[in-house]
């Protein structure tokens, strides 16, 4: 079965949605790619890296919020307002990261310690 390319993502204690259109990149070229050329993410949307254990923002033209997750969906570090041209090169025990507009994280209550769940959304 094929692997959803687009993933809905809640906080599981309070179910809050914090993305219902989030592009998932597994691919090294993907990965790579991540959000370069987007001008902006609006409300829902996101990239989640998998795997990933850290970003950059270079060349980007819009500040980021990243969230790091272990391989079960626990949030290990919050990196509010990325800007552009930052780098974020190792987060231990991480595996995924999940990239939200600039703001989302504190506007969910995010910190660390909180867990996410990932859902295929079907298209």
């Amino acid at each position: 079965m094929a692997r959803p390319a687009v993933v809905r993502v809640t906080e599981v204690d309070r179910g809050l949605v914090l993305g219902d259109r989030v592009a998932v990149a597994r691919t090294p070229h993907a990965r790579l790619r991540g959000l370069l050329g987007r001008a902006a993410l609006g409300p829902g949307e996101g990239l989640l890296l998998h795997p990933c254990n850290g970003v950059h923002t270079w060349g980007m033209r819009f500040s980021i919020d990243v969230l790091f997750l272990d391989a079960e969906g626990l949030v290990i570090r919050v990196e509010p307002s990325l800007p552009p041209g930052r780098m974020i090169p190792w987060v231990r025990r991480a595996r995924q990261a999940l990239e939200l507009p600039a703001g989302a994280a504190q506007a969910a209550g995010l910190a660390a310690g909180a867990r996410l769940r990932i859902e295929g959304v079907a298209r």
